[in-house]
């Protein structure tokens, strides 16, 4: 079934067969007339607005269902998402059957058909992998943390299609503009790799002792950590989840906020 909000999902825009993938937005996408600002929302005090799929997140558990159920229409008949309990570590989970309960892990692969792989996120970066034929797929939680664990190598190794055959999508997270760290996460990256320099920019203005801040590239962190291990086709929405809020939830500029879903399956 097509979402009737057109501006409810955002398709991965990428030249891979059988495979259906997208992130949804705060906006349901078969309520045409979905609210298009979290200000004017009935939800505004909680800033859920139409469209929350976390059930963790201190949101109405029967409403995260409702969404959850309609989420099911945008994909084949009797295609189960299998969720995650995501934890911002690095393990990866080989799926072979799909479970009803929420696998913890922050990452995940299959090459089962017609089991849909699901990230929630709220400004951390999905990322989403197949090769050209959709034979092979997974779905990465890239938030900073697991991005400096290496969740992307150790995805990777999880799988069998060679590198230099996978097809990469890089989903809206928070942009460069927006996303200020301190002096340690910019460490452990250049503590990997020189190259990581590029992805942090310092803030000028700083007042006297405070400590050095820095604006974080998190899909060009990706983006060297893809190329190093030899990925070559990489596609994104530069989207930026915090300054977009009329479109996305986000964790750093609401704190009590819903989540997107980013969904990959094999058809």
């Amino acid at each position: 079934m097509r979402a009737k909000n057109t501006n409810a999902i955002h398709s991965a825009l990428w030249p891979v067969q059988n495979v259906q993938a997208f992130i949804t937005t705060r906006h349901h996408p078969f309520e045409p007339n979905s609210l298009t600002s979290p200000f004017t929302s009935v939800d505004k005090k909680t800033n859920f607005t139409d469209f929350n799929l976390g059930i963790h997140v201190s949101d109405d558990l029967a409403k995260v269902e409702k969404n959850r159920q309609s989420l099911l229409k945008l994909l084949p008949k009797h295609t189960p998402i299998q969720w995650l309990n995501q934890v911002h570590g690095n393990k990866v989970h080989l799926l072979t059957k799909y479970s009803s309960k929420a696998i913890e892990a922050d990452a995940i692969v299959t090459k089962r058909k017609n089991i849909a792989l699901a990230i929630m996120t709220a400004d951390c970066l999905p990322i989403l992998i197949s090769d050209e034929n959709g034979s092979e797929i997974a779905a990465i939680h890239g938030g900073w943390r697991p991005l400096s664990q290496n969740i992307i190598a150790r995805t990777l190794a999880e799988m069998t299609t060679n590198t230099e055959q996978l097809y990469v999508w890089l989903g809206p997270c928070i942009g460069s503009k927006a996303f200020e760290v301190g002096e340690e996460v910019r460490q452990v990256f250049i503590e990997q790799s020189i190259d990581f320099m590029s992805a942090f920019e310092l803030l000028p203005n700083l007042k006297n002792n405070q400590s050095l801040k820095y604006l974080a590239n998190l899909q060009l962190i990706a983006t060297i950590q893809l190329r190093h291990l030899g990925i070559k086709h990489i596609s994104r929405l530069n989207h930026c989840t915090y300054t977009m809020s009329d479109d996305y939830y986000s964790f750093r500029r609401e704190n009590i906020t819903g989540r997107m879903v980013s969904i990959i399956c094999r058809l």
